[in-house]
This record gives C-alpha cells, structure tokens and sequence, in this order.
C-alpha cells in the first residue's frame, strides 16, 4: 500500500517546460502559425536523427502512415503484413487506403514482426511489410529487408514509439521506403500533437508534402487529390525544443531501464530481452507477468506503482477487424501474439523518475514473490 508521504509514480509523464511554453508563445505573437518556418526547421532538425533523409512533417503519426501507404501507391486489391501486437492505427493506415491487412506473428523478445511469419505470409497481392518498432525496439530489419528486396515489397517502418531507436548503427525509419513517426504527448518526444514521415527519395518526399496540403506546393495551384494533414508552427516549435532534449532524455530511459534490468528479481516477472545490435529507447518498460496478470497489476497500483497494459487486444480480435474475417472465415494462427497479449505489463521508465522512483518500482515488483 503506498505511504501516506508517498505519491503514485505515474506509468507516463509528458513534459511540458517553460522552454516548451515559450517556443509557442512565441510562434502565437508572429501570426505565423500553420505550416511555416517552424515546421520547415523542425522537419530539417528531425532529418538529423533519420541519417539525414528527407522529412515531411504532418499532425498526427496515424496521418504519417496514411499518407506514406498513399504515397506510395498502395491501395485496394494490394496486402500490407501487419503485426497484430500494435495500437489500431498500424492497421488502420491500411484500411484506410483500401488495401488488405494481413497479420503476422511476433517475435516474443523484441514484440516486432517475425520475419519467418513475414515470409509466409506474401501472396502475389503483397505490396508492403509494416515492421512496427514497438516499445522502442527495433524490429529485425536485418532479417525483414532481404526478403523485402527479394519479394520487390515496399517497406513501410512504423516507428511511432522509437525516436532514436537503431538496429547495428543504422536508426529506425532510414531502413525502408518511409519510415513514420509519432509526436504524442506521451512519446520519447512530442509536439504537443504531430506525425512525421522520413525517406530516401526526394520525389516520394514531394509527393508527400502535395499530399498534406491539398495536393498543392503553391495557393491554388493544386497538382493531386489530397488533404489537410499539416502541422502547425506552434507543435512544431515545441517539437524542436524537444528535439534538443531527445537524446539525453533517451540515455536517461536507458539508464532507468538498466536499474530495473538490475534490481527486478521477482521469478515471475521476465525483464525485456534487447537484441544483438539493438538500441532500445525504452518508450515502454515492458516486462513478462506468469501468473495472475491482474492480480499483480492490482498490487502494484496499490503500492502507488503506475501501470498498463499495451496492448490487452490484439488487433484481429478488434471489432473492425474480427468481425469481416469471421464473415470471411479468416482465421489466424497468431500464438506469440495471443501470448504477448496475456502477459505484457508496462511500468514506469520515464526520464522524469528518480532513483527513489526506482528504487520503489523495483520492491513493488519483487514484493510480487512466485505465485501470483
């Protein structure tokens, strides 16, 4: 039970500074305020992190997906594998463009795509791959690429979770054709609210910006179909603040998930293995429960220990999707991410912890003993 002098660690903590508050005051008093200079420094700032690939900023990590899977021409009577392990919006992307989903499995240590599934899983309508880098680790893009360029697939990194994440020195969203992220406020990074997509290809990269504003580059000469996805100054103002901030606040998620790592002894809570070469980012501290999930999540939220579970219903068994495919009579065959669903718990490895934080995470959590 937390003390009466103790206050709840929360699982999450957006930070909002006064450096943050000031960066949007001052875009509010220009009247410069939707798809300005900000925006343009924010996405060359960003390019820094994706081995200097083009970025086109926009105002959610949904929008970044949609228009890159729009960009990229993919649409009805084309697949896109997914994983199933995810938040909605992975699969969304894809419906939204009228193409198909189909769900692979997971690999059960870094929770990203399997790439035997993958394999498996291409049929002649197959257009793309959506690795997902969950939790702020990479997926196996060693593994996943080659059988992208053997299969002529597009690679469309979903990377929403894993600012500065990399795989054997290369960072998450230079692997693929695009790679997407998040700017919730509630990531490594926000912008209060905004998305960003990252390629290699300057003329995918124009497409993209067409894309969000309309189909247009100047006033009313609009060249596609296209949208009102921008990102306005405001976000991206504060997003550069941020972006100043992302690597130390990411040393200080790793250094955080190290102690864990270190002082969580409990033998029914398994720790999150990291890869060969991976750089987790630790957007998520996602352990292993064996045992009673709920009772041990109950226990923690008693001792004041934030915690939740990402995600508790696997994408095919949500109601948009579980619903046509069992019309269809589409069934699949998905265990690691049956299993991950009914084990994960994420708790508290935010930079704003102090070591007493820790120090509590880590009793709460063996306090849990063997049998739950």
């Amino acid at each position: 039970m937390t003390s009466i002098n103790e206050q709840p660690i929360p699982a999450a903590r957006p930070v909002i500074g006064e450096d943050e508050i000031e960066a949007a005051v001052r875009v509010l008093r220009s009247g410069r305020v939707v798809q300005g200079p900000e925006v343009a420094a924010f996405e060359e700032g960003f390019s820094r992190l994706v081995d200097d690939r083009h970025c086109v900023a926009v105002n959610s990590g949904t929008s970044a997906l949609h228009l890159l899977l729009l960009a990229l021409g993919i649409g009805p009577g084309d697949e896109v594998i997914v994983p199933s392990f995810s938040f909605a919006a992975s699969a969304n992307a894809v419906r939204l463009v009228g193409a198909d989903v189909v769900f692979a499995d997971i690999e059960p240590g870094s929770f990203g795509l399997d790439p035997a599934a993958v394999e498996a899983a291409i049929t002649p309508r197959t257009a793309a791959i959506m690795p997902v880098h969950l939790y702020g680790h990479p997926a196996a893009m060693d593994r996943l690429m080659p059988i992208a360029d053997q299969h002529k697939l597009a690679v469309v990194e979903d990377a929403c979770q894993a600012h500065a994440a990399a795989l054997n020195g290369t960072p998450v969203g230079a692997f693929g054709a695009g790679g997407t992220f998040s700017f919730y406020p509630t990531k490594n990074m926000h912008s209060l609210e905004g998305g960003m997509v990252t390629t290699a290809d300057a003329e995918l990269a124009r497409t993209l910006r067409l894309l969000r504003n309309q189909g247009m580059e100047q006033r009313y000469a609009n060249e596609i179909v296209g949208a009102n996805m921008r990102m306005t100054d405001v976000s991206a103002a504060v997003g550069r603040v941020q972006l100043g901030k992302v690597e130390a606040w990411t040393e200080q998620r790793r250094a955080n998930a190290a102690y864990l790592d270190a002082h969580i002894t409990a033998p029914a809570v398994t720790t999150p293995p990291v890869a060969e070469g991976a750089r987790h980012v630790y957007h998520q501290y996602t352990v292993r429960i064996s045992g009673d999930r709920d009772a041990a999540m109950a226990k923690l939220t008693e001792a004041g220990i934030g915690n939740a579970v990402y995600y508790p219903t696997p994408i095919h068994r949500l109601k948009p999707y579980w619903e046509p495919d069992q019309k269809a009579g589409r069934t699949w065959d998905l265990p690691e991410t049956e299993r991950a669903a009914a084990e994960v718990v994420s708790l508290p490895v935010h930079p704003s912890l102090t070591e007493g934080d820790l120090e509590r995470i880590a009793a709460a959590v063996n306090s849990l003993g063997e049998n739950l």
